[in-house]
């Protein structure tokens, strides 16, 4: 899928580099865990469209199920491109501000292979996670 790139000039009505669409990220709003950290990037700027999952009238990307998309974090990249995991982190740190460099590093193969085995290991733990943030909130 062609995503068409807005030119722009600057102030001298000089040709400026296209803007990318910002990636657009699927998150877990039921999860509070995800939501504080949602929070987090909207609140440090992050230049991405964020999209909760957990509402059953938002529309997931095509052949995505609402199951699928609620076990792992997802971002559609602004050629189409979906990535999950550590990736998808790596694809939201690059798009916040004092995260950027983070993300770049997450990013590099053998970071990322590191990166991507211990979300799998949190994965399992998340819903007691979940639990134990749920019952800090409540006191």
């Amino acid at each position: 899928m062609a995503q068409e790139h807005k030119k722009t000039t600057n102030r001298r009505g000089q040709c400026a580099a296209p803007q990318v669409p910002a990636p657009e990220v699927f998150f877990d709003g039921a999860c509070p865990l995800c939501q504080a950290e949602i929070a987090h990037y909207r609140k440090a700027g992050a230049r991405a469209r964020f999209r909760d999952v957990s509402d059953a009238g938002s529309i997931l990307p095509e052949g995505c199920s609402r199951e699928a998309m609620l076990a792992r974090f997802h971002v559609r990249l602004a050629d189409g491109r979906l990535v999950s995991g550590a990736a998808a982190f790596a694809e939201l740190w690059q798009a916040t501000p004092g995260w950027r460099l983070a993300g770049r590093i997450l990013a590099l193969p053998p970071v990322l292979w590191i990166a991507e085995g211990l979300y799998r290991l949190f994965l399992p733990i998340r819903p007691g996670v979940q639990r134990l943030v749920r019952r800090a909130q409540r006191t």
